[in-house]
């Protein structure tokens, strides 16, 4: 993209309350962004979407003063950018409705025939989290992947690192501008990341850092990836959000379980309750839900030996074991359990590997 051109893109982007979307479905209507900046008011107001309040907010002078000088530190800064029409746009990012109409990286950033997932967690991520984290990243490391994070405390510089200790490249989406780092003592591994890897975010250097940034930095940490991970979580927590991010693009979500009175396994255990998450054990897990072809150094997952069973454990068992695949709804019928006792149960059965489940809600032996 030339000068010329991302100027106005960028003058579109500055645009207060147009949001991603609308804005993509503009230039796809007019044909490009410095169309949709010189259109005409009352052609822009028979847009669906465009009603009186943002066209007030079309008519602005500044948007392309402020782009120029955006422009500049863009320039200035070698700051790569990625508009959603061209081919360097990150692929699975397309896909998704609210994506960026323009996204700024720096680093090293190779994302071509490359799996990609994302791991997020608690900011107070727990020794045994913090283990888990360390250990599935070391597990999956074969397989080359991109791991994604948000370069926040806790799980997410927790993967970052691992990623970086097993020469994987990693990405860390940001919540502000490239001109900052955030949190500070984070910025010792600004330079090992952009190294191998680099960092996104479609923020400009002008925005002031909020906390609500977070919330739309999240929906590019599960745009990017094929599933998100999510390590630890409270009941409530930013990771939760990205996890229901990811399940609205229809990627795949998983979670780690852990006991019921740990607060930082709460939002795990509800994810996967309630069918938002796959449980997630090991790497082996993930590497069967994604069919992913697993390494010598990744072992598949084993039907634990000696499991006792309980007498509603029982039935549902007998039930898988003759029928072979079954939905939730199904196996709720015909063992003659309300739904939500059957959840209970399956997820017993998950806990104690007998277990594991599909896409669609299916659930099988192990």
């Amino acid at each position: 993209m030339n000068a010329s051109d991302l100027l106005y893109v960028l003058a579109l982007q500055h645009i207060p309350n147009l949001g991603d979307s609308t804005a993509k479905k503009l230039i796809r209507r007019l044909g490009s962004a410095e169309a949709v900046i010189k259109e005409k008011p009352q052609n822009l107001l028979k847009i669906d979407g465009i009603g009186k309040t943002r066209l007030n907010e079309f008519r602005s002078g500044d948007h392309l003063k402020a782009a120029d000088e955006e422009l500049k530190f863009i320039e200035d800064n070698k700051i790569n950018t990625h508009y959603f029409q061209e081919e360097d746009y990150p692929e699975k990012l397309k896909h998704c409705f609210d994506g960026p109409v323009l996204l700024f990286s720096r680093g090293n950033i190779n994302l071509a025939n490359k799996r990609i997932i994302s791991v997020v967690g608690t900011r107070q991520v727990t020794a045994h989290g913090l283990a888990f984290c360390e250990k599935f990243i070391e597990e999956i490391s074969p397989l080359d992947p991109v791991i994604v994070s948000g370069l926040a405390y806790g799980v997410d510089i927790a993967a970052q690192k691992a990623a970086l200790q097993h020469n994987l490249q990693t990405i860390g989406c940001l919540a502000h501008g490239l001109n900052q780092v955030y949190p500070k003592v984070h910025k010792k591994y600004v330079k090992p990341i952009e190294e191998n890897g680099g960092f996104f975010t479609d923020f400009w250097s002008t925005d002031k850092f909020d906390r609500n940034n977070f919330l739309k930095r999240n929906r590019i940490i599960a745009g990017l990836s094929e599933a998100t991970i999510v390590i630890e979580s409270a009941e409530k927590g930013g990771s939760l959000v990205t996890a229901d991010i990811a399940n609205s693009y229809n990627r795949e979500v998983f979670a780690v379980p852990g006991r019921p009175t740990d607060a930082y396994s709460r939002g795990c255990n509800n994810l996967i309750k309630s069918q938002n998450a796959h449980l997630l054990s090991s790497a082996a897990d993930l590497l069967y839900m994604l069919n992913w072809e697993l390494d010598a150094k990744v072992q598949p997952v084993q039907k634990m030996l000696f499991v006792e069973l309980e007498g509603d454990e029982k039935s549902i068992y007998n039930f898988l074991k003759d029928r072979g695949k079954a939905q939730l709804d199904s196996i709720a019928l015909n063992c003659n359990f309300p739904t939500f006792k059957t959840a209970g149960i399956l997820l017993n059965l998950e806990l104690k590997g007998v277990i594991r489940p599909l896409p669609g809600k299916l659930f099988e032996l192990i």
